[in-house]
């Protein structure tokens, strides 16, 4: 299910429009050669790309998941985050349909 409030929250602000733009192609954004990108990006590769404090970057990537734009993965003691690319068309589809 899409909340759409959520959603629109989520994507006011432009650093979390960013996380969303760097995880469409990690691979171009985060070194391959340290990262497994198989599930997902590290939290901590993100906060070291956008230079913001961890606390932050932890806020706007909890927004972001709240929203289900995003989908995080436990492995061990890292947490991984990915997009949920289909929440992300449902979205689209449906503010195609509505606006």
């Amino acid at each position: 299910m899409v909340d759409e409030n959520l959603i629109h929250k989520a994507l006011a602000n432009p650093f979390r429009r960013e996380i969303l733009r760097w995880l469409k192609t990690p691979e171009e954004y985060f070194l391959r050669s340290r990262i497994d990108l198989g599930c997902g990006v590290p939290l901590n590769a993100i906060h070291a790309r956008s230079g913001l404090s961890q606390s932050t970057v932890s806020a706007h990537l909890a927004t972001l998941i709240d929203a289900g734009l995003l989908v995080s993965t436990r492995v061990g003691q890292w947490m991984f985050v990915m997009r949920n690319d289909e929440v992300i068309r449902a979205f689209a589809e449906q503010i195609r349909k509505e606006i």
